[in-house]
């Protein structure tokens, strides 16, 4: 698989929406136009071993993480300041 280059900033928003329970690996792949498996692929590769264990751990078969696996409603955040709150 290519290994796409980014740059370091770009790769600290797609791990840090990796770890996030909310974001499904959809809306990385529309936005950074990365594959789950590109995604898990960058983080074993930025991360340490013990890290990666455990973000794989928690990531594998979260329903949150595949938007097939959740309804929209589910997980949905809405800021205060938002409008239509």
């Amino acid at each position: 698989m290519k290994r796409p280059e980014l740059d370091p900033e770009t790769c600290d928003r797609v791990i840090e929406m990796a770890w996030e329970d909310r974001t499904p690996f959809e809306a990385i792949e529309v936005q950074f136009n990365l594959s789950e498996k590109e995604v898990i692929a960058l983080m074993r590769r930025e991360m340490k071993h013990s890290s990666f264990k455990m973000w794989r751990a928690r990531v594998s078969g979260r329903s949150t993480k595949h938007l097939e696996q959740r309804s929209f409603e589910e997980g949905r955040f809405r800021s205060a300041n938002q409008k239509g709150s």
